[in-house]
């Protein structure tokens, strides 16, 4: 089908190089917009070609500094609403804020909510996201919203390099994230367990209680939505070893790679590090392999254009 005329992708700062992938798997030009600080740190837009009636997509992944990006996105939607664009979908690879999304302690914020409210304040007709830190999220939204998952383009680069079936388990490395492992498993035809731990206060510290599943000889792929500090990754690839693993990868949507986690994952006792490109790609090391989601985002652009659905994209 062709690419429809209304149809315009635009990019923050944030990730220029997955916004270009995406034009370039759906066959357009990047839109045109300039973005920059003034000298008193006041962010501007300036839309620099025609969007009137135009279906627009704004793409930003919110890397550091977090705020910064965010309220890229929120000044270019103003901007488009005002230029009369026809619909705004604002593209996030990633959610910022995603792991606030509930009161576990008292007197906190449920920041997700408030991204979300914020957004939609803005002139926001609908968020595209990958892989949200939890379900529940999507129930935060006040407007239209498409959820995509990695899993085909991470489930695909195991099956390709035979790790699958009996060989293989699929380890969620808490109880927050088995449903997603679970499914995991079932694409890979392999066995799944399940880490028992605890978070240990607000320092990115865990502690693992149990091992609910047998690992035993067997390939062990760890999975979650994102990889942070790194700390989670490798503590538990330490366990799962200790438990008669033969050997441990991590794989994850989001490689965030905070502070020196690179350093601490190509030091650790894990076999390979697999991510997707929701982030920039950050300090190569050898044992990571980062995969594209450029054609998964173009196909759900695709799709919400063309008012089709995007659960075939998954099939």
């Amino acid at each position: 089908m062709a690419i429809s005329d209304n149809l315009k992708v635009f990019s923050g700062t944030g990730h220029p190089d997955l916004a270009r992938s995406i034009c370039t798997e759906i066959g357009i030009d990047m839109g045109d917009i300039e973005i920059f600080k003034f000298a008193n740190d006041n962010i501007f837009a300036r839309i620099l070609e025609n969007v009137r009636g135009k279906d627009v997509f704004f793409v930003q992944t919110c890397v550091p500094p977090v705020n910064d990006r965010f309220m890229e996105i929120l000044i270019a939607v103003d901007a488009f609403r005002r230029a009369s664009a026809k619909r705004i979908t604002v593209v996030l690879p990633y959610y910022p804020y995603a792991r606030t999304d509930k009161k576990d302690q008292p007197r906190v914020p449920i920041t997700a909510k408030l991204i979300s409210k914020l957004l939609f304040s803005a002139g926001v007709d609908r968020i595209l996201a990958m892989d949200l830190h939890a379900e529940q999220i999507q129930g935060f939204f006040d407007g239209p919203s498409d959820q995509l998952l990695a899993e085909p383009v991470l489930s695909r680069y195991f099956l390709e390099s035979g790790m699958c079936g009996d060989k293989v388990v699929a380890v969620s490395p808490d109880t927050g994230s088995a449903q997603r492992v679970r499914r995991f498993a079932k694409r890979l035809n392999s066995s799944f367990a399940v880490i028992d731990k605890r978070r240990v206060g607000n320092d990115d510290k865990t502690e693992v209680i149990n091992i609910v599943g047998d690992v035993k000889n067997k390939v062990a792929v760890l999975v979650d939505d994102e990889i942070d500090t790194g700390g989670t990754m490798i503590n538990s690839a330490n366990v799962l070893l200790n438990k008669g693993a033969k050997e441990v990868y991590t794989v994850a949507t989001h490689g965030i790679f905070s502070k020196n986690a690179h350093e601490r994952l190509e030091a650790s006792n894990l076999s390979g590090v697999i991510v997707t490109d929701t982030f920039p790609r950050p300090n190569n090391f050898p044992k990571l392999t980062v995969l594209s989601v450029g054609a998964l985002f173009a196909d759900a652009i695709k799709a919400i254009n063309e008012e089709t659905s995007i659960t075939q994209i998954f099939k």
